[in-house]
């Protein structure tokens, strides 16, 4: 009985673990050939592009492309191509040039009051909300004060009524050139004016001083100036 347990639990061969192993071992190896197959095909074609010389930085908001000036970045995190939600940028004025690098501040520049000399741009996707022209025909004029103010020719001034939305602002339109900005009053600090246009799947934001509109069709060109060269499409 004894000689017939023993035979029963003889370990296997050598040759048969080897035999097991190779199968396996093929099985592996294709199905990890496979994934990385199916990784290669799926992994996204548009990477971002380390920021460096180049001079303009594509990026794509609400599906739009824009190329926007490498020096405009306002915000580090933003200055790469490939999709963005929403980019800040900065631009001289009159030249409409990306600032050049911030010197450092002495006791001096902090005492002193400097006008601001830039205009402020945002783009960001606009996920289908109410368009700005529309948002300026039917929703603005709701809570506006029925009297108009000329301050030059062409522009008109109105105030918005007091417990508005909009209090203590005033919409400011003109129509050739086109212009149309809600500005804050002069206060305890400047008035600021934002102004908004809307390219297929994005809102451009435009921020600019109130002190500005002494000539304002000079900030109406800028404007459209801006909108083309940010939206320029290059082959």
């Amino acid at each position: 009985m004894s000689s017939v347990s023993s035979a029963s639990v003889r370990p296997a061969r050598p040759g048969s673990r080897r035999g097991y192993r190779v199968p396996v071992a093929i099985g592996s190896t294709i199905s990890l050939l496979a994934i990385a197959a199916i990784a290669y095909l799926l992994w996204p074609t548009w990477r971002a592009q380390p920021v460096g010389d180049p001079d303009r930085t594509p990026v794509s908001i609400g599906d739009t492309l824009f190329n926007v000036p490498t020096k405009a970045f306002r915000v580090k995190f933003q200055r790469h191509s490939g999709p963005q939600e929403r980019v800040d940028l900065a631009f001289m004025y009159p030249s409409l040039l990306p600032p050049e690098k911030p010197k450092r501040a002495t006791p001096e520049d902090v005492e002193e009051f400097h006008p601001i000399d830039r205009i402020f741009v945002s783009i960001a996707a606009h996920h289908d909300a109410m368009a700005p022209e529309i948002r300026l025909r039917t929703i603005l004029p709701r809570y506006l004060a029925p009297s108009t103010a000329p301050v030059d020719e062409g522009l008109r001034v109105r105030a918005f009524v007091e417990g508005s939305p909009y209090s203590a602002e005033d919409l400011i339109t003109a129509e050739e050139p086109q212009l149309a900005a809600r500005c804050t009053r002069d206060r305890q600090t400047p008035g600021m004016c934002i102004s908004e246009r809307r390219i297929d799947g994005a809102d451009l934001t435009f921020r600019f001083p109130r002190q500005w509109l002494n000539n304002w069709r000079d900030v109406a060109t800028a404007i459209d100036r801006l909108t083309a060269q940010l939206h320029a499409v290059r082959g």
